[in-house]
Formats: structure tokens, sequence, C-alpha cells
């Protein structure tokens, strides 16, 4: 039978708390201040403990202190009067797993104590590691970033304190809030995931709160809110940062009150939900240029998590990227999952990763889909090449591709030799005649994705009034003075006019895709990442011939 220890100077309220106890199949122990407390603490093995904050010779803070040091294992929750949430919100903050207001309500306690015993069950689950890995296949990584994070993720798993997660995109901050929650009492209920930013502002309440049939224009039966659906479980709230300053504001009473009133209802209806957030964005600074109410900052900033970047965490590289490509091979049925070369296990680990493990996944899934064989080699990558990524025995690999024995046709460098961005300075003016067009492409030829990231320069010989420049690769029907402006430089407007300068870009893009591809427009699509027919369409409406005789060879591979 549990044991539970009940520490408060209020006599009724103790009996109270010990006939609901019991009426669970609980047995008690009662002590009416701090030091009869800390006794009965050293004296028996409890399960749990309720505390009140205010004793007669001490405070329930140093309670949870003591208890967090001395018996990590026990769950400990306090018991507050109203208005005394900045205090409650400390000992959470101490190591408290949850708290409950004065005066008590009986269906609230009975949920605080099933789920204090859930924590103690949990904790002795996770101590059995032989048979029990939390983390295996889910926060991959022995940097010691990673080890502090997950010892982290344990100790939030057993409070329902609310946490706010930040990090740069990508660092994994949905995988963690799952972690929580599935390490948490509440794992067998639901886990409600939700983008702040995705959600259309006139529809926020409606979704978070749900509504009643008939309550607005379109509300043709009732419908449960995100509250609802995560009531006894934990509701994830992705870029909160970008949630409207209204919402803040009802959001706020439904957090503090535990409470939620659907649109179109009288009543409202109680809610138990373990709160998580996270946003890439500076909420601090958010608070103080006055875009996000402190007060709320306060409410969901209890417990504070920072995710380190994959840059911080350089020793897991490697290990993430042989995890990856397990997973694309399994998804993508391959018979055996490739190896990382030499060279690109260097290039890898060197990288600098702007987009974090989601940047990586994405490396590695271009990779694969480049690979002749089933070794992934460092030109596969396609990475920007430096002096910092680049090993001391890949000449080859270093040095930009460049064509220069033919100035008269465009190149676009090929993803087994990618060319670096770089600035190529206007000509002296010579003549009238052609004057080379540069379009090479930058090492994002196949980005995340599969889109391609144009890096097209233009080198006109300048004249008097931008209208002497001709092509001479095959561009078919192409009017030279479509490309005679030349682009604008950074901070500068298009002297053309947006529009007219959008469909510059576009048609150069789409020419050298076409001259990469040997005009061959289905696989011109394919870099383009789009369909043929669109392919087609474009190049008609922007004036592209490919019906002439050098490009007369079928399209079909």
């Amino acid at each position: 039978m549990a044991l539970a220890l009940i520490i408060d100077d209020e006599v009724d309220l103790c009996r109270l708390m010990q006939m609901t106890l019991k009426k669970m199949g609980i047995e008690t122990k009662v002590a009416y201040d701090y030091a009869t407390g800390i006794s009965h603490l050293q004296a028996y093995s409890f399960d749990f403990c309720l505390t009140d904050l205010k004793l007669p010779d001490g405070t329930g803070l140093d309670i949870v202190k003591f208890i967090s040091k001395n018996y990590a294992k026990t769950p400990v929750a306090v018991i507050t009067a109203h208005g005394s949430m900045d205090l409650a919100i400390e000992a959470l903050k101490l190591g408290a797993f949850d708290f409950v207001n004065k005066p008590l309500e009986l269906s609230r306690l009975r949920q605080l104590v099933e789920n204090a015993l859930k924590v103690a069950e949990n904790a002795n689950k996770l101590n059995c590691k032989e048979v029990y890995d939390p983390f295996s296949n889910r926060l991959i990584g022995h940097s010691n970033a990673i080890a502090q994070l997950k010892t982290t993720i344990q100790k939030l798993a057993r409070s329902q304190a609310p946490v706010f997660l930040w990090g740069e995109s990508g660092t994994g901050k949905e995988v963690v809030a799952k972690l929580i929650h599935d390490l948490s009492p509440r794992c067998s209920a639901n886990f409600v995931p939700v983008n702040c930013g995705a959600i259309p502002s006139e529809l926020m309440e409606s979704e978070f709160f749900g509504h009643k049939k008939g309550s607005f224009t379109g509300a043709t039966a009732d419908k449960e809110g995100l509250f609802q659906q995560a009531n006894g479980g934990t509701l994830f709230l992705d870029e909160v940062a970008d949630l409207p300053i209204s919402m803040q504001v009802k959001l706020l009473r439904a957090i503090q009150e535990k409470k939620i009133r659907p649109i179109g209802s009288t009543q409202e209806i109680a809610v138990d939900v373990r709160l998580l957030s996270a946003t890439h964005k500076n909420l601090a600074k958010l608070v103080e240029t006055g875009e996000f109410r402190q007060d709320l900052y306060y409410r969901i900033n209890v417990i504070e998590v920072k995710l380190p970047s994959l840059n911080e965490r350089r020793d897991d590289i490697l290990l993430l990227a042989n995890h990856f490509i397990a997973l694309i091979a399994d998804d993508w049925g391959l018979a055996q999952p490739p190896t990382l070369s030499n060279e690109a296990a260097v290039q890898l680990a060197n990288h600098h990763f702007a987009g974090n493990v989601r940047e990586l996944r994405n490396i590695l899934e271009r990779a694969i889909t480049l690979a002749d064989d089933n070794v992934i080699k460092a030109h596969h990558l396609n990475l920007p090449l430096s002096a910092a990524n680049v090993p001391p025995d890949t000449p080859r690999i270093q040095k930009t591709h460049e064509t220069t024995e033919n100035p008269n046709h465009p190149v676009l460098s090929t993803p087994s030799q990618p060319s670096a961005p770089k600035v190529v300075p206007l000509a002296e003016p010579k003549s009238a005649v052609s004057s080379p067009i540069n379009t090479s492409y930058s090492s994002n030829l196949f980005a995340s994705g599969y889109k391609v990231k144009p890096n097209i320069q233009l080198a006109p010989t300048p004249q008097p009034n931008h209208e002497a420049l001709t092509l001479n690769a095959p561009i078919g029907g192409i009017n030279a003075h479509n490309l005679a402006h030349p682009p604008a430089e950074e901070g500068q407007l298009p002297a053309e006019g947006l529009e007219e300068y959008l469909i510059n870009q576009e048609r150069k893009v789409i020419i050298a895709a076409l001259n990469h591809s040997g005009w061959n427009r289905t696989q011109a699509a394919k870099l383009l990442n789009t369909t043929f027919r669109s392919l087609r369409y474009r190049m008609k409406k922007l004036g592209i011939d490919s019906d002439s005789d050098i490009n007369s060879d079928s399209d079909e591979d």
C-alpha cells in the first residue's frame, strides 16, 4: 500500500486530505510543522509528499529543497493559497512536480495524487536501463551537451511544470517535447502538438478552446479544442512567439485557471494539461519590444531548456549521419545502407550546419540520391568548399571548377565539381558584338528538397543603351533584349521593375538548366524539381524556343 506524507498546519484540511487518500487506498502520515515533516521523511519511505507553502517554523520551499536533495525519487507537490502563484512557480523550479490551490477541489486533489503515483512508478522504470532505454533511436548522441540534455529531460518528465524549449530551427524541439511526454505520468494520454504560426488568427480561439454548434456561421457541430484533446496529457505549442496578442490573453487565463470556455458556451470546462512550448526566436527580446506579453512569458517559462545546435555537438555529427543513412535506406527500401567515404566524413564533420539536424538529413538524402554506388563520396554531399572542411589530401576537390576553354558557351557546374560563388567584373567595352554570359551555379544546385538555388552571374559588355547583348549559347528564340538589364546590386532596386526582373531571373535559371542537361527538357525539369509540362509551359511563356535543329533530340531517356 502506498504511503503519503501530508505537511500542513491546518488540522481540518489535513483530515480532509487523509480521508480522501484513504478512500484511494493510500496510508498517510501527518506533520503540522516543518520539523516534524523532516523527522517523518527521515524515518519512513514515502511514495509522495504534499506540503503547504506556509508553515509555522519554515516554508514549503524548504521542504521541496530537502526532498530534492535527499530523496530525489520522491515526488512532492505544494499546496498554495489563492494569489500565491509566484511561490508555486518557484517551488516547481526547485523540483516540485505539481501544485494545487486552496480551497482544495477534491477532484483536482485525486488527480494530483494519481499523477504522483505514476511519477514514482516511472522513476523505478527508468532505473532499469538494461530493460528500457527511453532515448534509443530518438535522441542520438554521446556528446556532453546531449548527455546533459537527457538528464534534464528525465528530471522534467517527473514534473508537471510548464517547460519552455528554445533553440535554433532544426535542433529537435518537438523530439524533446515528445520525450518529456513519453517519460511522464501522462504518457498514456494524448500528446497534441500544434504550430501556432500555422493557425489563422480568426480561427485560433476555436482551435484552442473549441466551439458549440451554431455559435458562429459555419459552426454546424460541436467541436473539441486542442486543450480538450490534450486533457490528461500534454499540449505542445510550437512557435509560440507567433501567437497574436489577443490570443495570448486568453491563453494566459487557461493556463492559470486550468479552465477553458468554448465559443458559444456559458460554462467553463476544467482541463488538466501539461503545457510545453517552443520557439526559435528570442522571447525575452519580444517581451521587451511589447510583441509578447510579459505575464504569459513567465507562465510558460517556468523551466527553460536551451537546445544545443548541431555545431555545438560536433562529436555527434557522424553518429547522426549513420543513423539517418540507415533510416533513409529503410524508408526507401534499399537493399543495403550506403556508407560514407573518409573524405565525405571529414566534410560533414567540419561543415557549418545552419539548419542543424534537419539540414544534415536533407544533405544525406540528396547524397544517397546522387551516389553512383553504395559509397557516398565527398562530391555527392555537394557542400560549399572551404579550407575548414576539405581534407588536405584532396586537392581536386579544393579546386574551383571553371570553364574557360570556350567562353562562348555558358556552363553549369556539375555536382561532382561544385563551384563557389564569385563576383564577375564587367568587361571593358570592346565592340558591339557578343559578350560571354557566365551562368555558373553555386554548390547549392541540389539544395535541400531538391530545389535549385541558382547563383547566375551576368557579365555583359556594357553598352550605352544596353542593346548590343547577344547570346552564343543555343537558346532558341530568346530575344537578347530580355537579358540586357544587368542584375541589381545588393541594396538597389532593379531598373526594369520587379516584374520584368523576376521574369529575367526565371528565364536565366531555365536556360542554365537546359544547357546543363544538353537541352533535354525532361532532365532539365528534374533539375528544377518541376514537371515536364510545367517547364514546357514556362518555356513557351518566356519565349524560349527548343525546336531548333540543335535541340531536336528526343527528351526521353
